[in-house]
Order: structure tokens, then C-alpha cells, then sequence
């Protein structure tokens, strides 16, 4: 049986903590990732901790020598930052980059903006910053749990369980809105990105959306177009797929306006009402959704064990970037407990020792 999240004290059930889940593995446990099950609940209202048997990671991407140059130019530049603005207002202050920052810059993650920027070295570069000052602006610290949780209540937005590649998997459900302040909303659904990417399987950097559209009405193009802009453009490769179902021909008028908005790349990745079986392992994915898994949104059991694997899962990544030594450009995989080695064991001479005098200075 699945386990569900540990108990802190809210009703949420466990007999041990998740990060011993996430570290004691079984011999046929993924790279690093919490062990198979080979059963889930009929009936469930916390989050999965493990991905069905059989999930597959994808392999280390392998870099051209052109490639390879490129991102040590990137990391270089981002090694001489030590402080940048604290808004994007003009003439903005600006403050020193702090820990979290600099442990949010991985190897993954300066890959990721290389890719999207098409390799293009300046265009990486500006965007990376620019995300780096918009994270300053728009994950605002005190927005935490408490502040999205009315906005969860009717499990509008719902983490749970793993796709067949090992994706996180992200339930909207638009009929179950229960709010009407439309900032508030975009804000939520990026906050529950944050916890889907805190709960991501060593080696998988992307996750997978699942929208159900029965029994909604309408869909706010300003809304769209603005989950669409911060996506792109703050979340770059990040989306592995996005399957839409049950799309009324009402809001079909909705998705052909914000179309030509989409990134040729992020449209190649929306599946429209196909079977999701094929996407999901029918043992993690929720019943309305065409799957096994009769899930039942209880907030009270719900959010509270949602929160708890995620920051468990953070404790455990950032006592590893603490432990091998803040490096920049750290390896994702090493952090989420992969069996890969931390950059900084990888490194010699020079290189490391200019690794570790930035880690001083800044």
C-alpha cells in the first residue's frame, strides 16, 4: 500500500517522517526516488509518496561541445552576480543575492533557459536574471500556506502521484472555483507549481498537467494569457504535458484566442481528450479523470499532508546543497537524492576553488 504523508499534528497520518521514505529505498527503488508500490488505494484524500513500479526517469541529457562551452560561459556570468535588483521597477535598489537564490541556481536549471533561449547565450543570460528579480517580486515570502489556503478548499488544484515518466502530476479542476479574485488565483496555482517542483523525482525536471473542464462555464482570457506569460517565460521547460479533457465547445473559443500566445514548443506538449491512461499509470491517476483512484478532496486531511511532503522534501535538498557546499550550478539530481555525485566532488583545481571563493564573497 501507498504511504500518505506524515503526521504533523493536523490530522495528516504516518508512522515515520517522508524524508526517511525518500532515503530508505528498496532494492528495486528508482534512482534516488522513493520506493515502488505496486498498489494505491481505491479511495484516497492525501498525496501519493510513491511512484508506480514500472516508472521510467529519463537518462542525463549529454551536451555538445559547443553546448558544454556555453554553459560554463553562463555559470561563469552568474558566479560574478552578487547583487542584482530587487524589483523590476527602474532604478531599482538592488540587494545581495541570497542562499536560496544561489541554491535555485543549478545546472538544470541555467540548461533549462539556455534551451528555451534556442542556445542563444545573451538572451539565456537576461532571462535568467530577469526571473531571479521577478521571484524577488512575485513569490512574495509572506503569501505562504495559510494565504492560499481558502483558495484550496474546494480542491480546485490538487498534487498527487507521479505520470509514467515520473512527472508530478498537477489536478486543475476549473469547475471547483471558489474565488474571485483573479491575481490571487494565478498567484495559488503558481504557488502549487512550487510544491509539484519541490516533489519531483531525481533526474525528472518537468511535470504533468491534468485539466478537467466538466461542468465549468468560462475561462478569463486575461487570466490565461497571464499563466501562460509567467509559464513561458519564468517556468521554461518545466511542462512535460498538459491533457485537457472534457473541453465544452464554449471555452473552445477560448483556447483558439490564447493559441497564437502559446510557444510553438509548450503546444506541442497539450493533449486534448485523449485517454490518460496512457499518460498516467491507471493506479495513480483519479477516477474522473478515467483512472482507479477514488479521490475525495478533504482539505483538512489534504493541504496539511500536502505541505508536509513538500517541505520535507525541501529540508532534505537544501541539507544536501548545505552539506556538499552551496555550490552554483549544483546538479538537481544529487539534490533530490539521485545517485550522482555533487558538482563540487566533480570539480578540480581551478574550477572548484573558484567555486568555493564565490561561495565567500557572496
Amino acid at each position: 500500500m501507498a504511504l500518505t504523508a506524515p503526521s504533523n499534528g493536523n490530522g495528516a497520518n504516518s508512522n515515520k517522517s517522508t524524508a526517511d521514505s525518500v532515503n530508505k529505498l528498496s532494492p528495486n527503488s528508482l534512482d534516488g526516488a522513493p520506493p515502488t508500490s505496486d498498489s494505491t488505494p481505491s479511495s484516497s484524500s492525501t498525496p501519493l509518496l510513491h511512484p508506480s513500479k514500472g516508472t521510467v526517469l529519463p537518462p542525463p541529457r549529454s551536451l555538445t561541445p559547443d553546448q558544454s562551452a556555453k554553459y560554463d560561459s553562463l555559470l561563469s556570468t552568474v558566479a560574478s552576480w552578487t547583487n542584482i535588483p530587487t524589483s523590476s521597477a527602474a532604478k531599482s535598489p538592488t540587494s545581495p543575492i541570497a542562499d536560496p537564490e544561489r541554491m535555485w541556481l543549478t545546472r538544470e536549471c541555467l540548461l533549462r533557459y539556455l534551451r528555451a533561449a534556442k542556445w542563444s547565450l545573451p538572451n539565456a543570460t537576461k532571462r535568467l536574471l530577469a526571473t531571479l528579480v521577478w521571484r524577488r517580486e512575485y513569490l512574495d515570502p509572506s503569501h505562504g500556506p495559510n494565504y492560499f489556503s481558502p483558495e484550496n478548499e474546494t480542491g480546485k488544484c490538487v498534487i498527487y502521484g507521479w505520470d509514467t515518466a515520473g512527472r508530478t502530476c498537477l489536478y486543475l479542476n476549473p469547475a471547483a472555483q471558489n474565488t474571485s479574485n483573479d491575481n490571487k488565483q494565478v498567484e495559488h496555482l503558481f504557488f502549487m507549481m512550487e510544491r509539484c517542483i519541490e516533489v519531483l523525482l531525481p533526474g525528472q525536471e518537468t511535470l504533468t498537467l491534468l485539466v478537467n473542464f466538466k461542468g465549468a462555464t468560462n475561462g478569463p482570457v486575461g487570466q490565461g494569457r497571464a499563466v501562460l506569460h509567467i509559464l513561458q517565460t519564468h517556468y521554461p521547460e518545466r511542462l512535460g504535458k498538459a491533457l485537457i479533457i472534457n473541453l465544452p465547445w464554449v471555452l473552445r473559443g477560448f483556447f483558439k484566442i490564447i493559441n497564437p500566445f502559446i510557444d510553438p514548443d509548450t503546444r506541442e506538449k497539450i493533449k486534448y481528450d485523449q485517454d490518460l491512461n496512457e499518460f498516467v499509470p491507471s493506479e495513480q491517476l483519479l477516477k474522473n479523470y478515467g483512472g482507479e483512484v477514488d479521490f475525495v478532496y478533504d482539505h483538512q486531511a489534504y493541504w496539511p499532508a500536502m505541505l508536509e511532503l513538500a517541505a520535507n522534501r525541501r529540508r532534505e535538498y537544501t541539507a544536501n546543497w548545505v552539506r556538499a557546499g552551496k555550490h552554483l550550478g549544483e546538479s538537481e539530481r544529487f539534490l533530490r537524492g539521485g545517485e550522482e555525485k555533487s558538482v563540487g566532488s566533480q570539480n578540480t583545481g581551478g574550477e572548484a576553488a573558484m567555486q568555493q571563493g564565490v561561495n565567500r564573497v557572496v
